[in-house]
């Protein structure tokens, strides 16, 4: 998790930037939260990581730093071990088709669809 000053690919602060564009070279899979959206968020976290600036990256739940630190692991190597890769549409789709031993794949959510069916028995 990547928590930045605004979308990442509108991102006005070159710290936050240059984060992305690392993430984005090292084929890094990664989501990002806007911390000037929630303020309570964004003084929240500096207590919390006990990491008082922005962008701060999260690797399955544990801080790992800010933008000096991403750098050094992208010197030392250690980025490519640390970060989780984006993933193969084909091993998305594996693992998709056997997330149950019954799968439907459909436009929408089930819960709507089985709703719009009771809906439509009571007429």
């Amino acid at each position: 998790m990547l928590l930045c000053l605004y979308l990442p690919e509108y991102s006005p602060t070159g710290f936050s930037r240059q984060i992305i564009q690392i993430l984005k070279d090292h084929n890094v899979q990664y989501s990002s939260f806007d911390i000037l959206s929630d303020e309570d968020v964004r003084q929240g976290l500096k207590t919390y990581s006990n990491w008082p600036t922005y962008p701060q990256v999260y690797v399955n739940g544990e801080l790992i730093g800010g933008l000096d630190i991403v750098k050094e692991m992208v010197e030392s190597g250690e980025l490519e071990n640390t970060f989780p890769k984006s993933v193969s549409l084909e091993n998305r789709l594996k693992s998709l088709i056997n997330k149950s031993p019954v799968m439907l794949f459909m436009k929408g959510n089930k819960e709507v669809s089985e709703l719009f069916v009771s809906l439509l028995l009571l007429l």
